[in-house]
């Protein structure tokens, strides 16, 4: 491989994070800190699996559709008369021009500004003006049938809108299969048909000047609670938490010790599933490469991480509680006490999360050490993306 064309890291520095723990190092910096390394991820790595664009409950109505992006890929999330969600590459089959540029409801079909072409919200082609001469609007040569918008394979869980860029992985049934079956003890059989998305959208989106693997590994591990997170650690303590690394994309931690909410002596609903003697149990699991969850007897969230660029992310952060019940007035207060609880606790975050990535440009750091029990999590999730590297610049060579 030629390491001056290729902003980069080599086959060797990929070999030091799959070692064992107490004789790894970390990903390098450049990992972190390049454009095109980042390209490379988008490309190799996380258009290869399932990756999280949006959230199915922003399409607010049939016929709504919503611009969104995905590491610089210009996508379209949209609801269609019926009520289903699909994902399309947000450009012109014409001459690819951007097609959507706001979110929305559509009256009639969606329509390029270039050469006015226009779609409807299964993403057919149905006009094309002028497209065989003036006047012409059809033409024997041309077949509309062929020329449509470009779908993403695409599948909706917890709210959470799911691509496969690539279009070959695993099914995501099966994708998402052993997380399902390991909090199946705590929400039950019917797992996510049981939470209610309650609209509190406001402030629940957090920017951060860091790479998007920073945001992940710092979920991943509780070693960092006792100084990061002082007030979580009064009822949370560090030694109240364990390690969760299963299959080969799901890693974090859980927690003996997680504070139900309370107000003024309301407690939000349960899952009537939930275990009585683990109601303070609580699991917070990354699902490899970009969603953060957590599952609690009342309530759980989901968090899509969002890479920007090589050095800024955003969190988009969503809350679902339990049952219909949980919308009513009555349980407001605790509602929005859990939102705050959790706003306080990723804020908390932004300073380690934007330091460990000012770090990253330091010649005196090279990809760090890990501790052989407390990050043990954060290992599992670079070995992850460790391995998918290699295979690819082992292609390169």
């Amino acid at each position: 491989m030629n390491q001056t064309n290729h902003n980069r890291i080599s086959i060797q520095q990929v070999d030091s994070v799959l070692h064992p723990i107490t004789e790894a190092s970390g990903m390098p910096n450049t990992a972190y800190v390049s454009e095109e390394y980042f390209n490379f991820e988008r490309d190799n790595i996380l258009s290869k699996t399932w990756v999280c664009v949006g959230f199915a409950s922003d399409l607010i109505k049939n016929g709504y559709i919503k611009p969104v992006g995905f590491m610089g890929l210009p996508l379209l999330m949209m609801r269609n008369r019926e009520g289903r969600v699909q994902v399309f590459h947000n450009v012109c089959s014409h001459r690819g021009m951007k097609l959507v540029h706001e979110e929305g409801v559509v009256q009639g079909v969606i329509r390029c500004q270039y050469h006015s072409w226009s779609y409807d919200l299964d993403g057919n082609l149905k006009g094309t003006p002028h497209v065989g001469g003036i006047g012409k609007h059809k033409d024997e040569r041309f077949k509309c049938e062929d020329h449509g918008l470009r779908a993403l394979r695409s599948s909706v869980w917890m709210d959470m809108v799911f691509v496969n860029i690539s279009g070959d992985a695993v099914p995501f049934e099966d994708h998402i299969a052993p997380l399902l079956e390991r909090w199946k003890p705590f929400w039950g059989e019917n797992g996510v048909d049981q939470i209610h998305r309650v609209d509190m959208s406001e402030g629940l989106e957090i920017e951060v000047d860091s790479n998007w693997k920073l945001t992940v590994e710092n979920y991943c591990e509780a070693y960092h609670l006792p100084w990061v997170h002082p007030a979580l650690n009064t009822y949370s303590k560090l030694e109240d938490h364990y390690n969760i690394m299963f299959e080969d994309r799901f890693a974090g931690q859980g927690s003996y010790k997680y504070n139900l909410s309370d107000t003024q002596g309301t407690h939000l609903p349960k899952f009537p599933s939930w275990p009585e003697d683990k109601l303070r149990h609580a699991e917070y699991v990354a699902l490899f490469p970009n969603v953060l969850l957590g599952i609690q007897a009342d309530h759980v969230f989901a968090m899509m991480i969002d890479p920007i660029s090589a050095e800024k992310t955003t969190e988009k952060l969503r809350l679902y509680f339990v049952s219909d019940e949980s919308a009513k007035d009555i349980y407001a207060a605790c509602r929005t006490a859990t939102l705050e609880s959790w706003r306080v606790v990723f804020s908390e975050d932004i300073t380690a999360v934007e330091g460990l990535q000012k770090g990253r440009h330091s010649p005196g750091f090279g990809g760090g050490v890990f501790s052989p029990e407390m990050d043990l999590p954060t290992h599992f999730f670079q070995k992850w993306l460790a391995t998918q590297a290699k295979a690819a610049l082992e292609k390169e060579v």
